[in-house]
């Protein structure tokens, strides 16, 4: 018959060992909550133009994105910009991608399929239309690049879209008053440089990398956008309302700008998906997006000025619930 002792070092032993297994479901709690665990499967980024602020945004989330969610399979997509990035997430040919609120809202307003199922994640950064001409030409205005080659931005692109506007607030015809070139900011530089265009539009963060090594290689400049040409552009109403005035700071492209800032248009960039992206997916690719910032920001500056205090605010689209679920978890 077993002593008393044993019997209570049994005892004392089954006690420890009951102990240590709720420290580590503790520990598991902490590092792993109860109800939340890691998505699983596939998703693909519809980003941009190579060479774009997209494109090498979306690059270096995807790295991020593969540490946080190691179960997800990710694909990128490269893309004109913005109008076709809406397009393939609305219709299923996408899960995720950047586009411009402007792009968004002409897409909804447009009643093209799928757009009731838009829905966003995050408000990003800032685009700022850039108009770029060799800094001998004449063009002081957008109305002087009439009879010019002008680089406008390919078909699916947000910039084709705003340059349009542009164009047509100062009494031009995007057809016809001048010779419009659909090219890519992937393009655009070399064709200024060589001379088979007089000017391009760019939309896009600050500074875009294309825009940068073609100030150091070649003299250009960046011809202002300011009223009264912005204010034509927002009386047209509906999706122009996402134009707003602002200033590229001097020393957004110090060998173009030559120490000046430039006025311009900006319109916010959203990340955006549909309704059917699973809650889970969403709420962590979410929180990558903004825990990811400054790491992302040494190397892609637009993603510097991503901010959780602001990324709540996504007009023309309605927060998706799993985003949604992100920052209430996050509310201080």
């Amino acid at each position: 018959m077993p002593s008393v002792l044993s019997r209570f070092d049994r005892r004392r032993t089954l006690q420890g060992g009951a102990a240590v297994t709720v420290v580590l479901g503790l520990l598991l709690w902490w590092v792993l909550p109860l109800g939340e665990s890691s998505p699983t499967g596939s998703l693909t980024f519809s980003t941009g133009v190579r060479n774009g602020v997209y494109q090498r945004y979306g690059e270096r989330l995807e790295g991020a994105l593969a540490k946080d969610m190691p179960e997800v399979s990710i694909q990128l997509q490269t893309s004109e910009g913005s109008q076709q990035n809406i397009e393939r997430v609305a219709t299923g040919k996408a899960d995720f991608t950047i586009a411009t609120a402007d792009a968004v809202a002409t897409f909804m307003q447009n009643g093209r399929p799928g757009a009731q199922r838009l829905r966003a994640c995050a408000r990003l950064y800032d685009d700022y239309v850039q108009l770029v001409v060799p800094r001998d030409s004449d063009v002081q205005t957008v109305a002087d690049l009439r009879g010019k080659r002008v680089g406008v931005g390919q078909p699916g692109s947000g910039v084709r879209l705003v340059a349009d506007r542009l164009m047509s607030a100062a009494d031009l015809d995007p057809a016809k008053s001048i010779t419009p070139v659909p090219v890519g900011i992937d393009t655009m530089p070399t064709r200024l440089a060589n001379g088979t265009l007089d000017a391009f539009f760019w939309s896009g963060g600050l500074p875009t990398n294309a825009v940068q090594e073609l100030s150091e290689r070649l003299p250009i400049r960046l011809v202002p956008l300011e009223d009264p040409l912005i204010a034509r552009l927002q009386a047209v109403g509906g999706s122009t309302r996402y134009y707003r005035s602002a200033v590229m700071p001097a020393d957004a492209y110090l060998n173009a700008q030559q120490g000046q800032a430039v006025p311009t248009v900006a319109v916010a960039n959203l990340l955006v998906t549909t309704d059917r992206t699973d809650p889970a997916m969403t709420e962590a690719f979410t929180r990558t997006v903004i825990d990811s910032r400054d790491r992302i920001g040494r190397e892609v500056h637009s993603a510097q000025v991503v901010d959780l205090r602001t990324a709540i605010y996504t007009d023309p689209l309605p927060l998706h619930e799993g985003a949604a679920r992100y920052y209430r978890s996050v509310k201080p």
